[in-house]
């Protein structure tokens, strides 16, 4: 019989203490968001104080592209209040004399209003339409649109079909679809040509997993046309809008504050600090004398208060010294994108940072993360400049950055008449000796926000 025992044993694990806790998840923030922590600490902390010996710099601000990836150099508009707040415009009222693109759900009860229905359809149909998602679709089931109207009756099932025709029959087509095919269905009537239009109906009726595929041949066996026939209506589908609601809505812009910014200085590239985004705050010296001198247990809370700002001052100097370290470290390998593009980028890790700087490769990545860096090409993100190499047939490393930028250039020099499919993207990559999957190719295309070659064809 087995016996059971207790046997006691140490082990030693790194932990951290909160102070050290909270130094990591400062760390991470962005600068404004650090910038509103230290302002939070200013308005409560007595030992702390604004620096007033330097003048506040401008801020530069520039949009971002959702993921700030893409060169911004055309929104490189500069002057701006310190700490990312918005500059109004002076009493021109500049911003006055702007049009408001009118929302999908704004333009589809417009036309609504145009129809002869009845209050009660309309009210249904208008409902409808403000469920919309941005792409146009109802992805809502109609039956949980009943709680949000008190009509009385309330509507059957058959009044909100009703009031869903109503909307699917309004600009732009393809609205109020509740999934890509009916969208499609929805459009088909744009095409010109019946026969066309007529095996357009058909191949989403019964064939959309070979339209999904390309399969021109497998429609073509399926229908029992020829295979020029599938392609042309094939291709009749593909130029329909998939997303009709992206026409309507202003696009949604973000606006980063660079925390680094990068000159040319004596004909070599330098990083420096942008001051607008550090908190001038500084340690109220005749505050601290005082408390020195009158030190006693009753004030065990102003002892806590002066560790605490303390701390802070020295928790601002060492983020954006290590914030500055990095970006100069990653500058000094990435120098030649700034002179060559994308296609210049080298592959780069974080523990190649890491090691130079001095620090964990856990703290590279929470410098680069919501930390941008201000060049005359565009605003980054500094986490951008970092990936993992691609072999080469030469034995060599490229980086995806550089073979994206590489498809970018392929296909802008393409012919608009015969555009390039992915797979003659991925063998005119292979002739140059960088070994990358069509579907690699793919996902490069699409990060790119190039169409697919069926849609680039003019």
């Amino acid at each position: 019989m087995q016996s059971l025992s207790l046997q006691l044993g140490t082990a030693l694990q790194p932990t951290l203490s909160p102070r050290l806790q909270r130094a990591v998840r400062l760390l991470q923030m962005s600068s404004l968001d650090f910038s509103q922590t230290v302002r939070d600490a200013l308005d409560t902390n007595p030992f702390l104080e604004t620096d007033e010996s330097t003048p506040p710099a401008d801020l530069p601000v520039a949009e971002a592209d959702g993921a700030a990836e893409a060169p911004l150099a055309e929104a490189q508009g500069w002057g701006a209040e310190p700490l990312a707040r918005a500059r109004v415009a002076d009493s021109d009222g500049v911003f006055d004399t702007l049009t408001a693109q009118p929302t999908l759900a704004e333009h589809l009860v417009g036309q609504l209003q145009l129809l002869p229905l009845t209050h009660r359809d309309a009210v249904l149909a208008a409902t409808v339409a403000e469920s919309l998602d941005e792409d146009g679709y109802l992805r809502t089931p109609l039956r949980e649109l009943v709680p949000l109207l008190a009509l009385d009756p309330p509507a059957e099932p058959d009044e909100w079909l009703i009031a869903l025709r109503h909307v699917q029959a309004l600009e732009p087509a393809g609205v109020g679809a509740r999934d890509v095919v009916e969208c499609l269905r929805l459009q088909l009537s744009s095409i010109p040509c019946e026969h066309k239009r007529a095996l357009a109906a058909r191949i989403l009726r019964d064939c959309v997993q070979c339209l999904a595929s390309h399969d021109g041949q497998a429609v073509a066996r399926r229908l029992g046309i020829t295979p020029e026939e599938a392609e042309a209506a094939c291709a009749a589908i593909r130029r329909l809008d998939p997303r009709p609601g992206w026409r309507f809505g202003s696009p949604s812009i973000q606006y980063v504050t660079p925390d680094v910014i990068v000159k040319k200085v004596r004909g070599q590239w330098t990083a420096m600090l942008n001051e607008a985004v550090v908190p001038r705050v500084r340690l109220n010296r005749s505050y601290a004398e005082m408390f020195r001198r009158h030190r006693g247990a009753e004030h065990a809370e102003l002892g806590a208060h002066l560790q605490e700002a303390r701390w802070t001052v020295r928790n601002v100097e060492q983020r954006f010294s290590t914030i500055l370290s990095v970006a100069q470290a990653i500058l000094k390998r990435q120098h030649r994108f700034l002179a060559y593009g994308a296609m210049a980028m080298k592959p780069l890790a974080l523990r190649e940072i890491a090691q130079e700087v001095g620090v964990h490769e856990s703290t590279v990545s929470r410098v680069t993360n919501n930390k941008f860096m201000a060049t005359p090409v565009g605003v980054f993100e500094l986490k951008y400049f970092f990936s993992r190499g691609l072999a080469t047939a030469s034995g060599g490393e490229c980086s995806p950055t550089a073979i994206r930028g590489l498809i970018q250039e392929m296909i802008a020099a393409e012919d608009n008449a015969r555009p390039m499919s992915d797979v003659d993207l991925a063998r005119q990559l292979s002739v140059q000796g960088l070994k990358v999957a069509r579907r690699t190719v793919t996902k490069y295309r699409q990060l790119l926000k190039i169409e697919p070659a069926e849609r680039r064809r003019r």
